[in-house]
């Protein structure tokens, strides 16, 4: 698992999180360049990802994680809630999209724990 925000608090809350689901977390971005490169070199299956990132786009970096030669199953994470951003997250091929608020909640689990 692969955790992406620019908030390094938020970042370890979710990985803890995240862990607790018996997830392994593979790594922590703080930026689209970070998850890049942490991806090529730990081939996480999966990732939550921040939708405002300081050196890009959420949106399109799931766009290319979903994209890598390996299955990579993305949701998308952000601290506003609004369709239009539900609906971005099925285009590039994310797998849902839910308000940070919500991260412990076990809808968001349920879609990590999908096959």
């Amino acid at each position: 698992m692969l955790v992406v925000d620019d908030d390094s608090a938020f970042r370890d809350l979710a990985a803890r999180v995240l862990t607790g689901w018996g997830h392994v977390v593979v790594g922590r971005a703080g930026n689209v360049a970070e998850a890049l490169e942490q991806a090529a070199e730990a081939r996480p299956q999966a990732a939550l990802v921040d939708v405002a990132l300081p050196d890009g786009d959420g949106f399109a970096l799931a766009e290319r994680l979903v994209a890598l030669p390996w299955r990579v199953r993305v949701v998308l994470i952000s601290a506003d809630a609004d369709r239009p951003a539900r609906r971005a997250a099925q285009r590039v091929g994310a797998r849902g999209f839910f308000p940070k608020e919500q991260l412990s909640s076990e809808a968001l689990r349920q879609l990590f724990e999908e096959g």
